[in-house]
């Protein structure tokens, strides 16, 4: 269980938050954690734990972070941050950008490289990622972080979870970000997704970001990455719904710095006892920050990058009903257990008619959320 760093902070710090316009969850404390997801799913099955919260990470044969929480609190609507992170002595955030993986220049060069290799292969998109190493004196409370995302994002989205199950290198870790990207939700018998694919940054001109928004619901380019992921969860869903409904064409959705293509999802369980976390570790990745096939994508991302962690994974909770909520990890930052300095990463989907220099401008779009909250 990570604790906050302050000794002055609330008593109902959580150690994992996941806040959603429709209802919350926030949690303390750790009776029992999962490095194997499916270890996590038979005890949800079996009744012998009442809720598991926490993260999947990207590469699917590393080690999850799941935690059997001590208490747990839901509510109605999205969290509202407490004042002590808001106006107290809590609220004190100073950081500085100390670094970036790639540079700017070598996430150029590996998109063009990405771009020749999709049009002379069979892969069909692969999603490239790039980070930016942050500082923080003092040292940052994750949970200020997550009040700030929490309070500028345009539909009160933000998660906090605790990377500390995960093993030794993530002791005291926290992931903090504000997703606006469904990957699975449980209610009953009612399967959800809204799986975002295909951006474009808005604009603070109100006519140039219709324009923005008008380009992107009519661009094959971005109209053929979102197909990717969509046929991909319809591929995932099928064979365990009786009926996946899903719409034609995707509609447009935003937050404060973007434009995306997204396409709500909704599927009839045919087997009522399949947990939201099953779901979830059926469905992830998509090729929304993966790729297109899977495997070949997910090969060529672990060769290029540096290790995104629980970054591009999944964010969430599943109770012993099997209901749950689980948010693709984007947007995000990893706080180190020290909370002295964090990653933060965005991605763009590479199809074959890309633009490496609108890629990179994407990427830089995307951090905005979480360089905002940081005050950068």
């Amino acid at each position: 269980m990570a604790t906050p760093l302050d000794p002055q902070a609330p008593p109902t710090a959580p150690d994992f938050l996941l806040s959603r316009a429709h209802g919350s969850v926030r949690t303390q404390g750790s009776q029992e954690t999962f490095t194997d997801p499916w270890d996590a799913v038979e005890a949800l099955r079996g009744g012998r734990v009442e809720m598991v919260v926490g993260a999947l990470p990207f590469e699917r044969d590393k080690p999850a972070a799941l935690t059997v929480p001590e208490r747990i609190i839901r509510e109605d609507g999205p969290l509202e941050p407490h004042a002590y992170y808001r106006r107290g002595p809590g609220s004190v955030l100073a950081a500085r950008v100390v670094g970036m993986d790639p540079s700017p220049e070598e996430h150029l060069r590996r998109v063009d490289a990405a771009i020749r290799t999709i049009r002379n292969s069979a892969l069909g998109k692969v999603v490239l990622a790039r980070a930016v190493d942050i500082a923080f004196d003092p040292a940052v409370d994750p949970r200020l972080v997550a009040a700030r995302l929490i309070d500028n994002s345009y539909n009160r989205d933000g998660f906090i979870t605790d990377l500390t199950a995960a093993g030794p290198g993530f002791t005291g870790h926290m992931l903090v970000g504000s997703s606006p990207e469904v990957l699975i939700k449980r209610q009953g018998s009612t399967v959800t997704a809204y799986p975002l694919a295909g951006s474009a940054p808005r604009s603070e001109d109100a006519a140039e970001d219709a324009r923005r928004a008008d380009s992107l619901h009519s661009s094959a380019k971005n109209l053929e990455e979102h197909a990717y992921v969509v046929d991909h969860i319809r591929a995932a869903l099928a064979p365990l719904c009786s009926r996946v409904d899903i719409p034609a064409r995707p509609e447009l959705t935003r937050t404060h710095e973007m434009w995306h293509l997204a396409t709500p999802i909704a599927g009839t369980l045919k087997d009522p006892s399949t947990t939201a976390l099953e779901l979830a570790i059926r469905v992830h990745p998509t090729p929304a920050i993966c790729g297109t096939p899977t495997d070949a994508a997910e090969g060529l991302i672990i060769e290029a990058e540096s290790p995104r962690n629980f970054y591009a994974g999944a964010v969430g909770w599943c109770d012993d009903t099997g209901d749950g909520e689980y948010m693709v990890a984007i947007r995000c930052a990893e706080v180190s257990g020290d909370g002295k300095t964090a990653r933060a990463w965005a991605g763009g989907g590479i199809v074959a008619d890309s633009d490496a220099q609108e890629e990179f401008d994407e990427t830089t779009a995307k951090l905005r959320t979480i360089m905002r909250s940081l005050g950068l």
